[in-house]
């Protein structure tokens, strides 16, 4: 093929659009927590004032991290493996970190994988019937039983997302990458609005948009202020992905005619539209037909949702593209993360991008393995009460993510790093929204203590002492 061919010579290529740049960093960002996570959140914790909170938090801390990885892949030209190097003073040692988001990033997909398999599995079973004459309680025995509980299925469900995200990004960052992801994207956005007022005009969806949207005083203090606080910050942290090159990546690809600061708040604005949007399918299905139950976690999507759908007019219909919707949105973060992967291993080893397609495929087939094995096969094998899954979660989730966003951080601001006079410049190069001067305090000083806060609470909910 003559595109590959052309990928060989030139691994890494360029973006062909901002656009495409703002979905494909969008597309990484959004996942399937954006979907069952944030609204279960938003119902648990506040309704209405979570949101505001979120919001608050967003815009403090999710924006300028995502403003430094964009700055730093810029300004570097190359992936995080390699960016430090680029940029670091002589014998320093923050390209170290370079390693650790690489291993994050394997990590993240050794289970991730495995997730957008589920999604991939569903929406075969609901777009063929397989979900629609079972009893409520044996839509839940489907999904331990049928999907968990059978390896096999696992396997070939992670195998096909593993193969056919390695065959997009083999085509390059153009003809591949940007090329399907645009269109994945604009799907993913025609969907969910469609779905959504669907959802939105069934009757007894009001109460649904009532638990919601409308802020409960009494709920947030139930739940606990405090709680409700750190819910909406580490909800608004790791919704964007951050600490592990996943927005430097799409950052040292594109170029230099538009400011960063504003493309951050483009692709913030964009994933927290398909979370909030989610919760406007979510909770009116729920309510005019699940009685009110959102379930929480796999449960809300796996069964709560497929026992709804069960009794919605044209519920097969609206199930399938509900999980198309989903599998698209696990699919796009694939994407992201696999491109990363292949620019490490391009620039590290002079692999071209070919081989270095063949070589994680097989890699990412081989390690996904445990955590499939871990519903089943090493089911008994749960240090500290985690599973395989929730081990790689914890890893990538609570300890690199975090403390990567906190290198990244440091590393912009501090003069023993690259400094804030370099960053700055190369963020505020090109049209468009800037940092201004008054945010060197706030980002020097306080940014980096809310992501130790951050880190630390997440330690101690963790292990119970919070």
């Amino acid at each position: 093929m003559e595109e590959m061919a052309t990928v060989n010579e030139q691994p890494r290529g360029k973006l062909g659009s901002r656009l495409g740049f703002i979905l494909i960093s969008a597309g990484c960002a959004i996942g399937i927590g954006n979907v069952w996570k944030f609204p279960y959140m938003v119902g648990q914790y506040g309704g209405g004032f979570f949101v505001l909170i979120y919001l608050f938090f967003l815009v403090t801390m999710g924006i300028p991290v995502m403003t430094m990885e964009f700055t730093l892949g810029r300004a570097s030209g190359k992936s995080p493996l390699l960016l430090y190097q680029q940029l670091e003073k002589p014998k320093q040692k923050w390209h170290l970190h370079g390693w650790a988001a690489l291993i994050g990033n394997y990590l993240l997909m050794m289970f991730y994988c495995v997730v957008a398999g589920w999604m991939l599995y569903y929406m075969k079973a609901t777009m063929f019937g397989e979900l629609s004459n079972l009893a409520p309680t044996e839509v839940g025995s489907a999904f331990q039983n049928d999907l968990l509980g059978n390896p096999l299925a696992m396997v070939i469900c992670t195998l096909f997302i593993v193969v056919a995200g390695f065959v997009v990004c083999g085509f390059g960052v153009k003809n591949g990458l940007e090329r399907v992801t645009k269109v994945m994207m604009i799907a993913l956005l025609i969907l969910m609005l469609v779905i959504a007022v669907y959802c939105c005009c069934m009757p007894g969806a009001g109460e649904g948009l009532k638990f919601y949207l409308v802020p409960s005083v009494d709920k947030m203090v139930e739940a606990g202020i405090g709680n409700v606080i750190v819910a909406a910050m580490t909800q608004a942290f790791f919704t964007l992905s951050l600490g592990i090159g996943a927005m430097a990546i799409f950052g040292s690809y594109i170029n230099k005619e538009r400011a960063l600061m504003g493309e951050a708040v483009n692709v913030a604005l964009l994933d927290t539209f398909v979370a909030i949007t989610s919760g406007l399918i979510v909770f009116p299905a729920c309510f005019a037909f699940g009685g009110g139950e959102t379930g929480q976690g796999p449960s809300l999507i796996f069964v709560t949702l497929p026992n709804i759908f069960n009794n919605m007019p044209l519920g097969q219909l609206w199930g399938t593209l509900f999980f198309v919707f989903l599998l698209f949105a696990a699919f796009s973060t694939v994407l992201g993360v696999f491109e990363l992967i292949i620019a490490c291993c391009c620039e590290k080893f002079g692999w071209s991008r070919v081989k270095a397609c063949v070589i994680n495929g097989i890699a990412l087939s081989i390690l996904s393995l445990p955590c499939i094995f871990g519903f089943n096969l090493w089911a008994d094998f749960a240090p500290l009460g985690m599973n395989i899954m929730d081990w790689e979660d914890f890893i990538v989730s609570n300890i690199l993510l975090p403390v990567g966003a906190l290198v990244f951080v440091l590393f912009c601001v501090w003069k023993k790093g690259w400094g804030w006079d370099n960053f700055e410049k190369e963020a505020n190069t090109g049209k468009g929204f800037k940092v201004k001067k008054w945010m060197r305090v706030y980002m020097t000083y306080v940014l980096p203590l809310m992501i130790t806060a951050l880190f630390v609470i997440g330690l101690l909910q963790k292990f119970g002492v919070m």
